[in-house]
């Protein structure tokens, strides 16, 4: 038996045929907020292209758009800063998936890598340059 989706007790084809204004009320406060005060042109410029070819990757630097029902199945590009060292790769390839209605788009690339520490850096103190072999 395989369990449908529901978010907020409506059903996915219910929220795909839903205006952004009504799937806003159902959304938390601040996303509904951040729907409520409309879509940047850059939001809209990615919507529209999603609506045009929804099976095309798109990339995208909107990391702050809210994930609405028609997006889902939709690859993404997300764009998560520049290439630090021993990063190869500026870009996260995002799937939209059903659970992920109501959460932005950033949430699933995450721009901060591990920090390694190795040696002292330009400007330490001669001292701070001998680093202790055994713990």
């Amino acid at each position: 038996m395989v369990k449908e989706f529901h978010y907020r007790g409506k059903s996915l084809e219910e929220l795909k045929k839903m205006s952004i204004d009504e799937i806003a009320r159902l959304l938390p406060s601040r996303n509904r907020r951040s729907l409520k005060r409309g879509l940047t042109d850059q939001q809209k410029k990615l919507l529209e292209n999603i609506r045009k070819n929804p099976e095309k990757f798109h990339k995208t630097h909107v990391r702050d758009m809210v994930i609405l029902p028609e997006m889902i199945g939709t690859k993404l590009g997300v764009y998560k800063g520049g290439a630090k060292a021993g990063d190869s790769s500026k870009w996260t390839n995002v799937v939209i998936a059903q659970e992920m209605i109501g959460h932005r788009i950033g949430e699933y690339s995450i721009p901060i890598g591990r920090v390694k520490h190795s040696a002292p850096g330009i400007g330490a103190s001669k001292g701070s340059k001998h680093i202790a072999t055994k713990t």
